[in-house]
Formats: C-alpha cells, sequence, structure tokens
C-alpha cells in the first residue's frame, strides 16, 4: 500500500544557473492525519523521482540528495529544465511545476512510501509511527500536513524570462484521491467535498 507525508517549504532565493530546490523532505512531527514517519527509518536510492502533485504520469525531476537525520530528511532536488525537452506537454509541465515553486504558489513536499515496519502511536489509534519505510518518490504539492519543513534555497534559470511569461499556473487535484478522501473517515479530520 502507498502512503503519503506531507511537509512545508518556503521559498528563500533563486539562482539563475539552475532550477533546484533544498529543504527537508519530512520530520518526526506528526502529521494533520496524526502519522509519524521516522526519517532514519528510510530504505532508498539516489535519484529518486520528483513528482508534480503525487502522479506518477507527471515527473517533473529528481532528487540527488538526500541524508536522513533524527529530526528530518534535508533533500537537494531539481526540477528538470524545459529547454531540454523538444515535447511542448512536457516543457509546459515543467515550466507550470517550476513557476509554481519559485512564485509560492506550491510549497509544499511529500514523500511516497511503502511501509515496512509500523506501530500504532497509540492504543485503538488511526494513527501509526512508520518505523521503516521504503520511500519510493517525493512531490511538490499544493496541500501539505507537515508544517515543519523548509527549503534554504531555491535555484533558477533564466528568472527574468520565466516571470515576464505571464503563465499563470493550474492546481489540479486527481480525481482519484479526492474519491478515495470523500470514502475514508478518521476521527478529527474533515475532509472537503
Amino acid at each position: 500500500m502507498l502512503k503519503r507525508a506531507y511537509s512545508m517549504f518556503e521559498v528563500k532565493g533563486f539562482d539563475d544557473a539552475t532550477w533546484e530546490i533544498e529543504g527537508i523532505a519530512t520530520t518526526p512531527t506528526p502529521d494533520r492525519m496524526g502519522d509519524v514517519v521516522e526519517p532514519k527509518g528510510a530504505i532508498f536510492k539516489l535519484p529518486l523521482s520528483l513528482l508534480w502533485q503525487h502522479q506518477s504520469s507527471q515527473p517533473v525531476g529528481e532528487v540527488f540528495s538526500a541524508k536522513p537525520k533524527n529530526d528530518g530528511i534535508p533533500v537537494r532536488a531539481r526540477v528538470f529544465k524545459a529547454e531540454r525537452f523538444t515535447s511542448t506537454p512536457i516543457r509546459e509541465r515543467l515550466l507550470e511545476a517550476w513557476e509554481s515553486v519559485k512564485t509560492g504558489l506550491v510549497r509544499g513536499f511529500s514523500i511516497g512510501f511503502s511501509p515496512l515496519e509500523s506501530e500504532p502511536l497509540e492504543k485503538g489509534s488511526w494513527s501509526y509511527r512508520y518505523l521503516s519505510w521504503e520511500w519510493l518518490e517525493l512531490s511538490l504539492v499544493t496541500i501539505p500536513a507537515n508544517s515543519e519543513a523548509t527549503i534554504a534555497t531555491v535555484k533558477s534559470i533564466d528568472r527574468e524570462l520565466l516571470a515576464a511569461s505571464g503563465r499563470q499556473p493550474v492546481v489540479k487535484l486527481d480525481e482519484h484521491y479526492l474519491r478515495r478522501a470523500r470514502r475514508e473517515t478518521r476521527p478529527g479530520v474533515v475532509y472537503l467535498k
């Protein structure tokens, strides 16, 4: 079963040489669902896929550095530069992802993982502590649950060109996950309909 845990990041600055993002992928603080993902329990191999809004059909780059620590997983990732691609849909997706992050419209990270070892946080609780987990991907997301992660640096190429483009990013929620969320009920969780 694929699980997700969320964290926030904050755009701190830009460098016109690369499209790189530095920050914290996850922390051991309970997320809004009450789950805890232990950073040192991560099992992964770099590079990891960097996805747009948890859509496996929408890759936007890669995570090339991740160092689990007790208080979180610092990461360095890059959105692939749009000019590398000739396909218009790919170029548009990369530009949308980068512009959304750069302008602060999208400020969340989310890890996609498969639990290997977990335990309930409290007896009879819906919340779990994930002690060991296979890290499958990192996503740029609109609505995160863990608010403790921050991005230290966002690096850009052609900043002036992108700012002058006037493109308006569009945020779309995956209908599959909306349907699933509407079916699930958990104490203390409010689902928007």
